[in-house]
């Protein structure tokens, strides 16, 4: 197995820089892994692949507004932060650019974004790292909110006009600097409807890192260091699932995310709960001990999450589905369109 057998090209034009309105009318590609075959839906008929008592699991993790700009103090140089990881309360690993100049001791002040009354705070350089991160602190509350802009991916290069559009309907918990993009494609009536239906719908955390973003480079995938990210599953989710399972009712990830978290929470055969730092690197060979389905998007060539999706439904059958939504004009990555596994 070789990185390049999970590469493919595509037009610039199919990149997605705006969301579909409303989110649940983007295109659904129905892939069924028994024997390949491929339906194409609206992603608002997903309902009809779901029964009464399936389990939904979704990640309810924010986007927190994690990119900062401020100046140097020193001579007003214009500098770029994006928050990487919380360390601990006002400590961030980050990337700061331009970053060769951000030595220990630089000093960035940052304007609030929200205001004209001339607040800021002080973001110090503490720390360079090997990899080119730094780890800076911020002076007091470090009010994101305030000071902060949503990062979007860096692919995207139409300015979005409602940040809200890179949350989902049910982010609740702060912590991810990249969307769980399967889930944007949710409306809160479609999450209702499916409630009424008798669908289990069971929220976890995975907090997503830039590194999401990130190909592979070795010629090995095996080889790769796979990013950590945290996550959290609860007692009375981890009981909710397994039970699901021992009854043969579907359990359903949304997103490759929710997979990564429930299927590193198995590792026993179980469901356990769960609070730590995810590192499960999933590729061709694994074998899924939760996961019965999975919605997810259209991933970038050469990435951990085409690996991920390949695993799960063979790399054949998904590297054909990606040659035909690319022959359908299928939109792809985070603002795209969707894949329904089963």
């Amino acid at each position: 197995m070789k990185t390049s057998d999970f590469d493919y090209r595509l037009p610039s034009e199919l990149i997605a820089q705006t969301p579909i309105e409303p989110r649940d009318h983007s295109r659904l590609m129905v892939l069924h892994r028994a024997n390949g075959s491929i339906e194409h839906r609206r992603f608002y008929e997903l309902t009809d692949y779901i029964d009464a008592d399936d389990v939904l699991v979704f990640n309810n993790s924010r986007v927190i507004p994690a990119r900062i700009l401020g100046q140097k103090e020193q001579d007003n140089t214009k500098v770029e932060i994006l928050l990487l990881r919380q360390l601990d309360n006002g400590t961030w690993q980050s990337l700061v650019r331009p970053g060769r100049k951000a030595i220990s001791g630089t000093r960035i002040r940052i304007e609030s974004r929200l205001d004209t009354t001339g607040a800021e705070m002080i973001v110090e350089v503490v720390a360079c790292q090997a990899n080119g991160t730094r780890i800076i602190r911020f002076s007091g509350d470090s009010q994101l909110e305030k000071f902060g802009h949503v990062p979007l991916p860096p692919y995207i290069h139409t300015p979005l006009a409602d940040p809200g559009r890179y949350q989902t309907v049910y982010a609740k918990i702060d912590g991810s600097v990249a969307a769980p993009t399967a889930g944007l494609h949710f409306t809160r009536a479609l999450l209702e409807r499916l409630r009424r239906k008798g669908v289990h719908l069971v929220f976890v955390t995975l907090h997503i890192g830039l590194d999401t973003f990130r190909p592979v480079k070795v010629d090995d995938p095996g080889q790769h260091s796979i990013h950590k990210e945290y996550g959290e599953i609860t007692q009375e989710t981890a009981v909710l699932l397994n039970e699901a399972k021992r009854q043969g009712r579907k359990i359903i990830a949304v997103g490759t995310t929710s997979v990564r978290l429930i299927e590193a929470a198995a590792q026993a055969g179980t469901v356990q709960p769960f609070t730590g730092w995810v590192d499960l690197f999933i590729l061709p060979g694994y074998r899924f001990r939760i996961t019965d389905a999975m919605i997810t998007n259209f991933h970038l060539p050469r990435s951990t999450l085409l690996m991920l999706v390949s695993a799960f439904a063979g790399r054949d059958s998904i590297l054909t589905a990606y040659e035909e939504a690319e022959r359908l004009g299928y939109r792809f990555y985070s603002f795209g369109d969707a894949m329904l596994i089963l």
